[in-house]
């Protein structure tokens, strides 16, 4: 397993804590490179030529595949072996943070004291949103917004060390190629764009909002959360990284920010998040407080409509298993109709299928970015053989 960013706010693993984490994300990745491919032979080999000799013929959607592999020994294993995998990722870690919470808590409180590259701003009248609150998230035991006393990180900390397990390296050394990116794309794809104010919105520990203060060094750069304790990490962990990024507790929703604030708005593996309400709502806020000529830019899961039907049931294993219950509808959506509806021009719409910055360098990036977007089995799931994330949003017109 990769290494923890050396920040004060490393965690002091113990052997055996460490040697369980690794073991969880050794199983994570057997899981997804070779079980999964399994299950996807089996289903091409055995379950669609059944299929096809049937009136009703071989699955044209995801939904359908689903159900046709639901009963399959492959798929019961592959599944039952991913979810207990997934409850592993935060019990690996959790033991380790809460040891050492008190020490996070001191080393955050003390960062905030550091030369004023960045602030953190809560708001305690805020109320954390119930598909937050109500529901253990990615089976994360009390979600993202618990706090285990007055002015603390853990959940930070835990989100920090458990997406490193989860990802196994996927991700990249600082867990930030998603923001990498996307951050580049739009700095190499669009070289005239010179962003003054960038959002990132449901920012977390801001993993993905760092990258977009490199590639853009001359911006003010905020990220929002409705979660207090991820914001006073990640604030801590901005501080002692050295890179300037203001953080507030903020929802999406509702930003309270007056209309054409910002260049950028962004956001990454957030609109899978929320009802399709608050999805509707957020694109129209972002459109607000976009200035004109500004970009509205989304990394998220591609939509179903764009991918093949296996694939689409294999993106959607989360909204059944993995306690996300918005993943699915959110995928469901033809995005362009989503940023159309929000007041976004119908000819506005831009998506990219992007290879990862951190991985293949600024050369062989700026190569793929005008290639045409490209949906199959390597589009938004991590895999070492060559994972393309997807981005989607639109330009509000000048």
């Amino acid at each position: 397993m990769n290494q923890a960013v050396n920040t004060d706010l490393q965690v002091n693993f113990n052997q055996h804590e460490r040697a369980r984490m690794d073991f969880v994300s050794s199983l994570r990745a057997h899981v997804l490179t070779r079980m999964a491919p399994a299950m996807r032979e089996h289903y091409e080999t055995t379950v669609a030529p059944r299929l096809a000799r049937t009136a009703a013929g071989e699955p044209q959607d995801g939904p359908s595949v689903h159900a046709a592999m639901r009963e399959e020994k492959p798929f019961k294993f592959y599944s039952a072996a991913r979810n207990s995998a997934q409850e592993m990722v935060f019990a690996s870690v959790i033991e380790g943070v809460e040891r050492e919470v008190d020490r996070l808590n001191s080393a955050a409180a003390n960062l905030r004291g550091t030369a004023a590259t960045g602030s953190l701003t809560l708001d305690p009248s805020l109320t954390v949103p119930k598909n937050v609150s109500d529901i253990d998230v990615h089976l994360s035991p009390g979600s993202y917004h618990t706090e285990y006393r007055d002015e603390d990180v853990a959940t930070g900390a835990i989100y920090d060390n458990s997406i490193r397990v989860f990802t196994f390296g996927q991700f990249g050394k600082d867990l930030n190629d998603i923001g990498a990116t996307m951050a580049n794309y739009v700095r190499l794809k669009f070289p005239e764009f010179r962003p003054e104010r960038i959002l990132d919105c449901g920012c977390s520990i801001g993993h993905n909002t760092l990258p977009w203060a490199q590639a853009f060094p001359d911006a003010e750069v905020t990220g929002i959360d409705v979660a207090p304790a991820v914001l006073r990490y990640g604030h801590a962990r901005a501080q002692s990284m050295g890179v300037p990024a203001h953080f507030r507790q903020m929802n999406a929703t509702a930003l309270d920010y007056p209309d054409n604030s910002f260049d950028v708005v962004f956001s990454s593996m957030f609109l899978h998040e929320l009802p399709l309400k608050d999805i509707r709502a957020y694109l129209k806020e972002a459109r607000r407080v976009l200035r004109p000529g500004g970009l509205l830019w989304n990394m998220e899961l591609p939509p179903n409509n764009q991918m093949p039907p296996y694939e689409s049931f294999y993106l959607d294993w989360d909204s059944f298993y993995n306690n996300e219950p918005y993943y699915k509808g959110f995928r469901d959506q033809d995005y362009r109709e989503l940023v159309a509806d929000a007041g976004f021009g119908s000819d506005a719409f831009i998506q990219a299928t992007l290879p990862r910055y951190t991985f293949v360098g600024e050369e062989a990036f700026a190569r793929d970015i005008n290639a045409p977007a490209t949906f199959d089995t390597l589009t938004g799931r991590m895999d070492p053989k060559g994972t393309r994330w997807y981005g989607f949003g639109a330009w509000k017109s000048a």
